[in-house]
Protein backbone atom coordinates (compact mmCIF):
# COMPACT_ATOMS: atom_id res chain seq x y z
CA UNK A 1 0.00 0.00 0.00
CA UNK A 2 1.41 3.30 -0.99
CA UNK A 3 2.39 5.55 1.80
CA UNK A 4 -0.11 8.16 1.33
CA UNK A 5 -3.21 7.58 2.84
CA UNK A 6 -5.36 5.28 0.70
CA UNK A 7 -7.81 6.41 -1.95
CA UNK A 8 -10.66 3.97 -3.06
CA UNK A 9 -11.30 5.78 -7.03
CA UNK A 10 -15.32 5.45 -7.60
CA UNK A 11 -15.44 6.57 -11.71
CA UNK A 12 -18.55 7.08 -14.08
CA UNK A 13 -21.31 9.37 -15.89
CA UNK A 14 -24.22 10.83 -13.89
CA UNK A 15 -27.18 8.52 -12.92
CA UNK A 16 -24.96 5.49 -11.85
CA UNK A 17 -25.24 5.21 -8.31
CA UNK A 18 -21.31 6.89 -7.90
CA UNK A 19 -22.58 9.68 -5.21
CA UNK A 20 -24.61 7.22 -2.88
CA UNK A 21 -22.09 4.46 -3.04
CA UNK A 22 -19.23 6.62 -2.32
CA UNK A 23 -21.17 8.55 0.36
CA UNK A 24 -21.87 4.84 1.96
CA UNK A 25 -18.40 3.66 1.76
CA UNK A 26 -17.14 6.80 3.71
CA UNK A 27 -19.16 6.43 6.51
CA UNK A 28 -18.65 2.80 6.36
CA UNK A 29 -14.80 2.98 6.39
CA UNK A 30 -14.68 6.49 8.24
CA UNK A 31 -12.78 7.81 5.65
CA UNK A 32 -12.82 11.46 3.92
CA UNK A 33 -14.75 11.81 0.82
CA UNK A 34 -14.42 14.15 -2.48
CA UNK A 35 -16.77 14.78 -4.89
CA UNK A 36 -14.73 15.95 -7.90
CA UNK A 37 -17.86 16.30 -9.76
CA UNK A 38 -19.80 18.85 -7.02
CA UNK A 39 -15.54 20.49 -7.72
CA UNK A 40 -16.48 21.39 -11.18
CA UNK A 41 -20.48 22.65 -10.31
CA UNK A 42 -19.53 24.71 -7.91
CA UNK A 43 -17.33 26.42 -10.21
CA UNK A 44 -19.74 26.54 -12.93
CA UNK A 45 -22.36 27.86 -9.87
CA UNK A 46 -19.80 30.58 -8.65
CA UNK A 47 -18.89 31.57 -12.46
CA UNK A 48 -22.47 31.96 -13.22
CA UNK A 49 -22.89 34.19 -9.98
CA UNK A 50 -19.98 36.18 -10.87
CA UNK A 51 -21.04 36.65 -14.61
CA UNK A 52 -18.35 35.12 -15.97
CA UNK A 53 -18.86 33.79 -19.57
CA UNK A 54 -18.45 29.82 -19.33
CA UNK A 55 -16.07 30.04 -22.61
CA UNK A 56 -14.06 32.69 -20.95
CA UNK A 57 -11.54 29.58 -19.69
CA UNK A 58 -8.88 32.57 -18.46
CA UNK A 59 -11.96 33.86 -15.79
CA UNK A 60 -13.72 30.69 -14.94
CA UNK A 61 -10.24 29.07 -13.78
CA UNK A 62 -9.45 32.28 -11.73
CA UNK A 63 -12.97 31.41 -10.08
CA UNK A 64 -11.37 27.83 -9.53
CA UNK A 65 -8.48 28.93 -7.97
CA UNK A 66 -10.58 30.85 -5.50
CA UNK A 67 -13.14 28.39 -5.01
CA UNK A 68 -14.34 28.37 -1.33
CA UNK A 69 -16.21 25.08 -0.85
CA UNK A 70 -16.39 22.41 1.76
CA UNK A 71 -17.67 19.05 1.84
CA UNK A 72 -19.31 17.38 4.87
CA UNK A 73 -20.39 13.82 5.12
CA UNK A 74 -23.28 13.69 7.64
CA UNK A 75 -24.29 10.71 10.55
CA UNK A 76 -27.08 9.85 7.87
CA UNK A 77 -24.71 9.28 4.97
CA UNK A 78 -25.94 12.47 3.08
CA UNK A 79 -23.28 15.44 2.31
CA UNK A 80 -23.36 18.96 2.71
CA UNK A 81 -21.51 21.19 0.46
CA UNK A 82 -21.14 24.55 0.93
CA UNK A 83 -20.00 27.90 -1.45
CA UNK A 84 -18.80 31.37 0.02
CA UNK A 85 -19.88 29.22 3.41
CA UNK A 86 -23.54 29.00 2.42
CA UNK A 87 -24.94 25.48 1.72
CA UNK A 88 -26.03 24.71 -1.92
CA UNK A 89 -26.74 21.41 -2.09
CA UNK A 90 -29.96 21.68 -4.24
CA UNK A 91 -28.81 24.27 -6.39
CA UNK A 92 -25.95 22.40 -7.64
CA UNK A 93 -27.98 19.51 -8.41
CA UNK A 94 -30.48 21.30 -11.47
CA UNK A 95 -29.75 20.26 -14.76
CA UNK A 96 -28.46 23.34 -15.58
CA UNK A 97 -25.28 23.33 -13.35
CA UNK A 98 -25.10 19.66 -14.69
CA UNK A 99 -24.61 21.14 -17.97
CA UNK A 100 -22.42 23.99 -17.04
CA UNK A 101 -19.74 21.97 -15.28
CA UNK A 102 -19.65 19.98 -17.67
CA UNK A 103 -18.63 23.14 -20.17
CA UNK A 104 -16.29 24.10 -17.78
CA UNK A 105 -14.91 20.78 -16.78
CA UNK A 106 -13.55 20.44 -20.90
CA UNK A 107 -11.06 23.82 -20.24
CA UNK A 108 -7.62 22.86 -19.85
CA UNK A 109 -7.04 25.68 -17.45
CA UNK A 110 -10.05 24.85 -15.22
CA UNK A 111 -9.30 21.63 -14.78
CA UNK A 112 -5.47 22.30 -14.00
CA UNK A 113 -6.67 24.31 -11.17
CA UNK A 114 -8.69 21.82 -9.64
CA UNK A 115 -6.18 19.17 -9.68
CA UNK A 116 -4.29 20.12 -6.77
CA UNK A 117 -7.40 21.01 -4.70
CA UNK A 118 -8.53 17.40 -5.32
CA UNK A 119 -4.93 15.53 -4.49
CA UNK A 120 -5.50 17.51 -1.35
CA UNK A 121 -8.59 15.64 -0.41
CA UNK A 122 -5.71 12.47 -0.06
CA UNK A 123 -5.45 12.50 3.69
CA UNK A 124 -5.55 10.11 6.45
CA UNK A 125 -7.09 7.47 7.10
CA UNK A 126 -8.33 7.70 3.50
CA UNK A 127 -10.40 8.77 0.86
CA UNK A 128 -13.07 8.03 -1.29
CA UNK A 129 -13.16 10.21 -4.45
CA UNK A 130 -16.00 10.23 -6.80
CA UNK A 131 -15.76 11.61 -10.29
CA UNK A 132 -15.33 10.68 -13.85
CA UNK A 133 -11.44 10.34 -14.09
CA UNK A 134 -9.97 9.55 -10.50
CA UNK A 135 -8.53 6.27 -11.40
CA UNK A 136 -6.77 7.93 -14.67
CA UNK A 137 -5.31 11.25 -14.28
CA UNK A 138 -6.29 12.27 -10.42
CA UNK A 139 -5.11 9.59 -8.21
CA UNK A 140 -3.62 6.66 -10.82
CA UNK A 141 -1.79 4.96 -7.91
CA UNK A 142 -5.92 4.68 -6.13
CA UNK A 143 -5.57 1.01 -4.05
CA UNK A 144 -8.68 0.35 -5.96
CA UNK A 145 -10.52 1.77 -8.96
CA UNK A 146 -14.30 1.01 -9.55
CA UNK A 147 -16.34 2.08 -13.17
CA UNK A 148 -19.84 2.21 -12.86
CA UNK A 149 -22.04 1.90 -15.70
CA UNK A 150 -25.75 2.15 -16.75
CA UNK A 151 -28.11 2.62 -19.24
CA UNK A 152 -29.45 5.93 -20.53
CA UNK A 153 -32.64 5.16 -20.26
CA UNK A 154 -32.44 3.73 -16.46
CA UNK A 155 -30.34 6.80 -15.68
CA UNK A 156 -32.93 9.35 -17.08
CA UNK A 157 -35.41 7.52 -15.26
CA UNK A 158 -33.65 7.87 -11.86
CA UNK A 159 -32.86 11.27 -12.71
CA UNK A 160 -36.59 12.05 -13.04
CA UNK A 161 -37.56 10.14 -10.12
CA UNK A 162 -34.99 12.00 -8.05
CA UNK A 163 -35.67 15.55 -9.43
CA UNK A 164 -39.57 15.06 -8.84
CA UNK A 165 -38.49 13.70 -5.18
CA UNK A 166 -37.20 17.23 -4.77
CA UNK A 167 -40.56 18.86 -5.96
CA UNK A 168 -38.53 20.09 -9.09
CA UNK A 169 -40.32 19.94 -12.74
CA UNK A 170 -38.44 17.40 -14.99
CA UNK A 171 -39.31 16.26 -18.75
CA UNK A 172 -38.00 12.62 -19.07
CA UNK A 173 -37.28 12.81 -22.52
CA UNK A 174 -35.35 16.54 -22.32
CA UNK A 175 -33.00 14.88 -19.33
CA UNK A 176 -32.53 11.72 -21.66
CA UNK A 177 -31.03 14.05 -24.49
CA UNK A 178 -29.19 15.78 -21.75
CA UNK A 179 -27.34 12.70 -20.67
CA UNK A 180 -26.95 11.36 -23.91
CA UNK A 181 -25.27 15.71 -24.50
CA UNK A 182 -22.89 15.04 -21.42
CA UNK A 183 -21.80 11.34 -21.80
CA UNK A 184 -20.28 12.68 -25.65
CA UNK A 185 -18.89 15.85 -24.23
CA UNK A 186 -17.11 14.03 -21.06
CA UNK A 187 -16.13 10.93 -23.04
CA UNK A 188 -14.30 13.36 -26.51
CA UNK A 189 -12.69 15.76 -24.81
CA UNK A 190 -9.34 15.62 -25.35
CA UNK A 191 -8.18 16.17 -21.76
CA UNK A 192 -9.04 13.27 -18.64
CA UNK A 193 -11.97 12.24 -21.36
CA UNK A 194 -14.44 9.91 -19.09
CA UNK A 195 -12.98 6.09 -19.20
CA UNK A 196 -12.38 3.49 -17.48
CA UNK A 197 -8.84 2.71 -15.87
CA UNK A 198 -7.05 -0.13 -17.53
CA UNK A 199 -6.98 -1.71 -13.92
CA UNK A 200 -10.65 -0.59 -12.63
CA UNK A 201 -12.92 -3.13 -11.76
CA UNK A 202 -16.16 -2.43 -13.64
CA UNK A 203 -19.76 -3.17 -12.99
CA UNK A 204 -23.41 -2.48 -14.58
CA UNK A 205 -25.93 -0.98 -12.16
CA UNK A 206 -28.64 -1.25 -14.72
CA UNK A 207 -30.51 -3.84 -12.83
CA UNK A 208 -29.18 -3.73 -9.48
CA UNK A 209 -30.39 -1.90 -6.19
CA UNK A 210 -28.11 0.56 -4.25
CA UNK A 211 -27.69 -2.56 -1.53
CA UNK A 212 -26.32 -4.91 -4.44
CA UNK A 213 -23.63 -2.16 -5.53
CA UNK A 214 -22.45 -0.97 -2.17
CA UNK A 215 -21.93 -4.67 -1.45
CA UNK A 216 -19.89 -5.28 -4.30
CA UNK A 217 -17.71 -2.46 -3.66
CA UNK A 218 -16.91 -3.75 0.17
CA UNK A 219 -16.34 -7.14 -0.89
CA UNK A 220 -13.74 -5.58 -3.55
CA UNK A 221 -12.45 -3.31 -0.40
CA UNK A 222 -12.07 -6.22 1.50
CA UNK A 223 -9.74 -7.95 -0.98
CA UNK A 224 -7.75 -5.36 -1.93
CA UNK A 225 -7.08 -3.24 1.18
CA UNK A 226 -5.63 -4.53 4.74
CA UNK A 227 -7.65 -2.03 6.88
CA UNK A 228 -8.91 -2.52 10.74
CA UNK A 229 -12.23 -1.17 9.86
CA UNK A 230 -13.03 -4.08 8.19
CA UNK A 231 -11.87 -6.73 10.45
Amino acid sequence: MSALAPVIAVDGPSGVGKGTLCQWLAVRLGWRLLDSGALYRLTALAALRRNAPLEDEDRVAAVATRLEAEFTVRADGGLRITLDGTEVGVELRTEQCGNAASRVAALPAVRAALLQRQRDFRRAPGLIADGRDMGTMVFPDAELKLFLTASAEERAQRRHKQLSQQGLDANLKSLAGEIAERDARDSQRAIAPLRPAADAEILDTTRLKIADVCAWALALTAQRLTLPELR
